[in-house]
């Protein structure tokens, strides 16, 4: 929902505000309804607003002084007539087109305020249609410059700050978006603290701003950030809405979308869970609402591991997509489905799951790419290389004429397949057509996660390759983009900076290398824990890294501390505990044969103008353990 309400317009200038409840039914009253109240009236006093009906103010004029026919009318008194008579026009116009040829007619009778507020109407109006942004903003603009000529906060004005943030947001220029409803939230904060107007006055244009925060944010690639503004227009939402009405269950579910989005399926799995909820109880084990919670539950399970629960999940979204008819997301949760098989190790199954649904798709379509893609990786799962092959030849051969139709989706194909190229060993392939992936990633704003998500795995398999130096820049480039967008804690930036390290330490570069890992085993303790088997590794490297210093005390510090953390695993790890103290004891017997006075005995400082050192602020497709693990 990303308009403010139309109907809040005529709740200026009066002496109480009424109680807007529910949200959403006060957000989408139609500009058309014969009831909608007037954003418009003449500053004479004997024009006074009247409720008509609950919540909704309408202007209404004292008939008791007039009196006089309309020839014997006064002047003052025609022309008040014929401003009402044009602000009736106005109010009665049902397209955005009538809406302005009565504001055409109105521009010569009314004053900048007044005409301030049809501008925001019609703003919203085209607004919401979205067919013309442009002639939408040149609206906004008129209505902010006339209603906040006083610098006075008020909810008209924090309404026509929402409309150019959501404007712009349209026209995608997310910075001047972000600008305005950040304005907005101010000045939201402001009148409720002031208490200039009500609570739930203030809670329908403050939802609309939460909201709008987080699709700019997430259009720019900030998810984290924006995970905070949706959280906070889903409290609202619980604030005003029924605790079982349908608009809230799809709130959960989109917030659970939000944290999927991010890899946080922990978080995203309770949101999940009440939408199914909500929409069983409200629409019945059969509604498509249902089927659509389903799916995301699905996605969420997979993330976490738990591909029983998330095949169980998907084959009963199936079945209420049957009985509905609904064929092509049927034939996309097929494919999830074996997908799901695969994880599970069933490959037989899978493949014969998409031999059957093969046959359903259009020769050049995205779906039959998908489906090889999928038999591509049961076959590679099975290694059967060849076959592999030719499956991810033709769905590279049917991608490769949908770049410019879809290139998001292509660009994750792209990123998919490289994976089997990967596992099959294929290291030239998989970059190359990661580098396409990217290519098509970089033109779109709204996927830098993506594209930070693809720059790593480049950085990684040049990494592999041998090719360092080559390496560095796609590390480098994808820790700054994934910090922007997943928060500079996230447990794949810890990861990327593993990989740094990693790089440094071959190029023979040992100090550059344990500022990395320092940095990595920071994100890592933080985000996955420090006896996570991945913040263990990268402990070791940190010690690595020291050693080859020849800073022998820090290196034994923080071997011991690899060791300590593996003693904690217990009987599963015993082959990695015995390896880390064989390498405490080297390291000991080192130490004792040097001296350390030219040594550092002080971990290094993080680097203060270097990558790792700057202020920045789903998915990362990779699961490998960092290039790191130098055993």
């Amino acid at each position: 929902m990303k308009k403010a309400s139309l109907s809040l317009i005529s709740k200026f200038n009066r002496q109480r505000f009424r109680g807007i409840s529910p949200l959403l039914s006060i957000y989408y009253i139609s500009v058309n309804s014969p009831s909608s109240s007037s954003p418009l009236h003449s500053m004479d006093r004997r024009i006074q607003f009247c409720a008509k009906t609950p919540g909704l103010v309408y202007p209404c004029r004292n008939l008791g002084t007039l009196v006089e026919k309309p020839n014997q009318l006064p002047s003052r008194q025609r022309k008040l007539k014929e401003k009402s008579d044009l602000e009736e026009a106005f109010e009665s116009a049902k397209t955005s087109e009538e809406m302005l040829r009565a504001f055409k007619d109105m521009e010569s009778c009314f004053d900048e305020r007044e005409l301030g507020l049809a501008s925001l109407k019609i703003g919203l109006k085209l607004d919401q249609e979205g067919e013309d942004p442009e002639k939408a903003l040149s609206f906004a603009d008129k209505a902010l410059k006339a209603l906040d000529q006083d610098g006075k906060p008020s909810i008209l004005v924090a309404m026509a700050l929402q409309l150019m943030g959501s404007v712009n947001y349209s026209l995608k220029r997310f910075n001047d978006s972000l600008r305005y409803l950040n304005r907005a939230n101010k000045l939201l904060g402001r009148l409720e603290e002031d208490r200039v107007a009500s609570v739930e006055d203030i809670r329908p244009v403050m939802h609309a701003v939460q909201l709008e925060l987080g699709n700019v944010k997430t259009a720019m690639g900030r998810r984290e950030e924006a995970l905070g503004n949706l959280k906070k227009a889903l409290e609202i939402k619980e604030m005003t809405l029924e605790k079982d009405s349908k608009e809230l269950g799809l709130a959960y579910r989109d917030l659970a979308e939000a944290y999927a989005s991010v890899l946080n399926f922990k978080e995203a799995l309770p949101f999940g869970l009440k939408a199914l909820e909500i929409h069983r109880k409200e629409l019945g084990n059969n509604s498509v609402e249902v089927a659509h919670d389903r799916r995301i539950l699905g996605v969420i399970y997979t993330g976490m591991e738990e591909h029983e629960k998330a095949l169980e999940q998907n084959e009963l979204s199936q079945k209420i997509l049957k009985n509905w008819g609904l064929s092509s997301e049927l034939l996309r949760s097929e494919i999830d489905a074996a997908n799901m098989q695969i994880a599970l190790g069933k490959y037989d199954e899978a493949i014969n799951t998409l031999k059957g649904i093969v046959q359903q798709t259009d020769k050049d379509s995205e779906n039959r790419a998908l489906v090889f893609i999928s038999m591509g990786k049961a076959l590679c799962n099975q290694e059967r290389f060849a076959d592999s092959k030719r499956c991810l030849e033709i769905a590279c051969g049917i991608l490769d004429k949908k770049e410019t139709v879809s290139p998001i989706e292509v660009a994750e194909a792209y990123s998919e397949i490289s994976m089997q190229y990967e596992t099959m060993n294929e290291f030239e392939i998989a970059i190359s057509l990661l580098k396409r992936s990217l290519a098509l990633l970089e033109q779109q704003p709204q996927e830098q996660h993506s594209e930070g998500s693809v720059s790593a795995r480049i950085g990684w398999l040049l990494l592999l390759k041998g090719e360092v130096p080559q390496s560095i820049p796609y590390l480098e480039s994808a820790a700054e983009i994934l910090k922007e967008s997943f928060g500079s804690k996230h447990f794949g930036v810890g990861y990327i900076y593993n990989n740094l390290g990693a790089a440094y330490l071959e190029l023979d570069r040992p100090q550059s290398a344990a500022q990395m890992f320092a940095v990595a085993k920071d994100i890592m303790d933080v985000s996955l824990g420090p006896h996570h088997v991945d913040s263990i590794e990268t402990c070791q490297n940190l010690s690595k890294a020291y050693s080859a210093m020849g800073s022998y005390p820090l290196a034994i510090e923080f071997q011991q501390r690899v060791v300590d953390a593996w003693e904690g695993h217990g009987a599963s790890a015993e082959d990695e505990l015995r390896e880390a103290q064989h390498i405490l004891e080297e390291l000991k017997t080192k130490a004792r044969g040097t001296s350390t006075n030219q040594f550092p005995t002080k971990a290094l400082p993080l680097p203060q103008h270097s990558l790792a050192s700057r202020n920045s602020h789903p998915n990362v497709p990779f699961n490998q353990n960092s290039a790191s693990s130098m055993r």
